[in-house]
């Protein structure tokens, strides 16, 4: 992860988080579903890790959102 995008990956984790918890589910559950492990996920969550977009496709539609909505840095 080049950290010249630390703010972006940081908001993008923080996203995930919020609809992740916004729709009840664990990090280890969220993580079952898109096929990671849980410490993958709370990788991403944390910004500790670049995540590729097959994964950030995953999370998108397992959380039933479009893939955007993961995007929209507030």
């Amino acid at each position: 992860m080049q950290r010249q995008h630390y703010n972006e990956y940081k908001a993008l984790g923080l996203n995930i988080a919020y609809f992740r918890k916004a729709q009840g589910l664990s990090q280890m559950t969220l993580a079952e579903k898109v096929n990671i492990s849980r410490t993958h996920m709370s990788r991403i969550e944390n910004n500790d890790c670049a995540v590729s977009l097959d994964v950030i496709f995953s999370i998108a539609n397992v959380l039933n959102i479009p893939v955007y909505k993961l995007f929209e840095f507030r």
